[in-house]
């Protein structure tokens, strides 16, 4: 099976992901995911809560899963959030395509490769939305280390990248897990304007400004909102402080590049009909969060400018 690994990492970075690992499909700890899902910090986010023990064993979800191949997906471009005051800021993640279809694409083209390359043997991608602890299994699989943000941190390329997994039934020689390497480092728990990091390596989703402004429903309190500054869709403060993102590297996926119609005016969020937003953003992450509610986090970032509100820094 060695040659079989050497293989499939060549592939891997053939195809153009930018990490991939190796972890034996086994049961993971329980008390993280439940002590998590006990104080209610998945909010609004059901799922989370829906069957957590799958979550926690692989075999429950594909059940001759042997081994978990972590990869991930480098989406990094070197610009900076938006052009001006009056523009808000979106997560750069969510820049250009929607990155799940970008990433299972690949994972089916190296997928496809495993099986011609081993036989009879069975696969299955997942790729975010998929019931896999996507972190821990890329930190297990020796790619890089969740850090006091809860996101994924690369040596090479720090937290700026997406993840994705195919589980097989294939023995193959498990990676060393990889260290932590955050130290005494708080910047990003200090820098976060709405305390969410409630404690190292814990992220209660109800105070995130990513949570408001994509996944909940219910409108905001005035107190939080007046918190969000000037972004309309996520929030990167705690990847921007980050030490290790100084390791940044410009992506050579050319669909996670900006594309123009996001860089438009607080204003122009805020007049966006159904039928135009539609049209410009159709197959990018911020139809999650519809055209309803990109216009309610404009007019709270437009109130916040109004009001002189602390914005976060400009990256």
């Amino acid at each position: 099976m060695k040659f079989l690994k050497e293989k499939i990492k060549e592939k891997a970075l053939e195809i153009g992901f930018s990490h991939v690992g190796f972890s034996r499909a086994e049961k993971l700890p329980d008390a993280p995911l439940l002590n998590w899902l006990t104080q209610g910090y998945q909010g609004t986010m059901e799922y989370m809560a829906r069957s957590p023990e799958i979550r926690l064993d692989p075999s429950l979800f594909f059940s001759d899963c042997r081994t978990v191949i972590s990869l991930s997906l480098n989406y990094y471009t070197p610009y900076p959030t938006k052009a001006h005051l009056e523009q808000g800021r979106i997560s750069r993640y969510a820049w250009g395509s929607d990155y799940h279809k970008v990433m299972r694409r690949k994972l089916k083209t190296l997928t496809h490769y495993i099986l011609e390359l081993s036989g009879e043997a069975e696969a299955k991608i997942c790729v975010d939305s998929s019931p896999v602890l996507e972190k821990v299994w890329a930190q297990r699989a020796g790619i890089g280390w969740q850090g006091k943000h809860s996101n994924l941190i690369t040596k090479d390329s720090g937290s700026w990248v997406f993840l994705g997994e195919i589980l097989t039934d294939l023995e193959i020689e498990p990676d060393e897990p990889h260290s932590d390497f955050c130290g005494t480092c708080n910047k990003c728990i200090e820098a976060c304007p709405t305390e969410a990091i409630v404690s190292p390596y814990v992220v209660d989703s109800t105070k995130c400004i990513s949570y408001h402004t994509i996944e909940s429903k219910a409108p905001p309190e005035q107190e939080t909102a007046n918190q969000f500054g000037d972004w309309i869709f996520g929030c990167d403060i705690c990847q921007e402080v980050c030490p290790w993102n100084k390791f940044e590297k410009t992506t050579d996926e050319i669909d996670f590049f900006p594309r123009l119609e996001n860089q438009i005016s607080l204003q122009s969020w805020a007049e966006l009909d159904q039928e135009r937003f539609g049209d410009l953003f159709s197959g990018t992450p911020l139809m999650r969060a519809k055209q309803k509610k990109m216009k309610k986090n404009s007019e709270i970032a437009l109130e916040n400018l109004a009001e002189k509100k602390e914005f976060s820094p400009l990256s």
